[in-house]
């Protein structure tokens, strides 16, 4: 099966115009298998250029490394997790902001992030301030308790600290266990990679099912189902290739770009999703997607009235790929149709007291338990307070960002 999709990978490729020893030679020997991304990503990690808007970068960086368990990748997963990035997200319970902080919540731990003198959950650098030092804290909770300091960090910001206490070490609640799993791993989507990116085991399957639709009209919105004619656009198809591989990717181009780890240019190999951006500072922006077949050439879906076809991928608004995991795509948070928000996933006991009060957290009440009430539940959010740091404007701006 392998040879076969490289002979056709080889012979498709040269009618495009991509040499066929080089794409032979960019899958059969341009892998990069030594140890991978890393699981566990220390305090000192990195975030890998271009996953998260550039206004927020700076922020981000400084305020994930508050405390040992926490690092910026992971903080970037978890606002990732909860608003998409968008500083406007309002979840259906009344979770507000980048942070997705309930009000309650956040009358005990916002935080002054850029120094305006307000505690704002809309704003998003008080957010990111605020969503950091309610992790420290809930480490500092829970710093006691045996096993992986960041999963019970997690699971405590999950199912309050009471049930993580109680556990001793991440509850036995479905809902908790896999936050605490899928933060963890959509963090190595966030991190700069410290090592090789290992190559997909499922690229030359995900370019088989692609070469099979060349030539396939596009369609806006279009998931090659039997009533569009089998046709699709640009994430319809790369989302049908790796499904045809076992990977369930979102179905939006700027959600697929968090599905892995994110090879440079120069590391580039087969089966790597390749994006485009209207901003290069923004994953937002993200607009177009492609599935790589190496010789810098892609196959991709373009636009209405042209065919699925194979295109150089080096032009102005490309912005990066990534090498697709199966968790890392299993991770990804589920959005639903009313504008993308997402809903809050922290049911649970309510926020710890801040530290600075001498209560101890609650008991638990995790989301198994018959005994945690509804407004309980609703009050289960992030909130923090560390130093403040200088802020960071918009892309390019150095400034300040604008108030919502």
């Amino acid at each position: 099966m392998v040879l076969m999709v490289l002979r056709k990978g080889a012979t498709a490729a040269a009618a495009a115009g991509v040499v066929a020893v080089g794409f032979i030679g960019l899958v059969t020997f341009g892998t990069y298998a030594a140890s991978g991304t890393p699981q566990r990503q220390g305090n000192a990690a990195g975030l890998s250029p271009g996953t998260v808007p550039a206004a927020y970068q700076g922020p981000i960086e400084q305020w994930g490394r508050l405390c040992p368990d926490l690092s910026p990748p992971l903080l970037a997963a978890q606002l990732y997790q909860e608003s998409g990035f968008d500083p406007r997200a309002r979840s259906g319970v009344g979770a507000e902001g980048l942070a997705q902080f309930m009000p309650g919540t956040w009358a005990a731990y916002g935080t002054d992030g850029n120094n305006d003198g307000r505690k704002d959950p809309w704003e998003p650098l008080d957010a990111i301030a605020s969503a950091a030092t309610f992790d420290c804290a809930l480490a500092s909770f829970v710093a006691k308790v045996p096993g992986d300091r960041q999963s019970n960090m997690l699971a405590a910001y999950n199912a309050g600290p009471g049930a993580v206490t109680k556990y001793q070490g991440v509850p036995p609640y479905r809902e908790t266990q896999g936050y605490v799993r899928n933060i963890l791993a959509t963090s190595r989507s966030f991190a700069a990679p410290v090592a090789p990116v290992e190559v997909s085991a499922q690229s030359a399957g995900a370019i088989y099912f692609a070469q099979g639709k060349l030539g396939t009209p596009y369609l806006w919105g279009g998931d090659g189902l039997a009533w569009q004619n089998g046709r699709f656009d640009c994430s319809g198809l790369t989302k049908a290739a790796f499904e045809s591989v076992g990977i369930v990717l979102p179905r939006v181009a700027n959600d697929q770009w968090y599905a892995g780890p994110h090879p440079s240019r120069d590391q580039l190999r087969p089966g790597d999703l390749v994006f485009w951006a209207t901003d290069l500072t923004d994953p937002r922006s993200i607009h177009h997607v492609g599935i790589y077949v190496g010789g810098g050439y892609m196959i991709n879906a373009p636009h209405t009235g042209a065919v699925i076809r194979y295109d150089k991928i080096d032009t102005k608004e490309y912005i990066g790929a990534t090498r697709v995991t199966s968790d890392a795509a299993q991770a990804l948070p589920n959005r639903n149709a009313d504008g993308g928000v997402i809903a809050p996933s922290r049911p649970g006991d309510p926020a710890p007291a801040p530290a600075s009060a001498p209560s101890a957290p609650t008991s638990p009440t995790g989301p198994t338990s018959p005994a945690a009430p509804a407004a309980q539940v609703a009050q289960a959010a992030p909130a923090a307070r560390p130093t403040a740091v200088a802020a960071t404007g918009p892309a390019g701006s150095g400034q300040t960002p604008a108030k919502n």
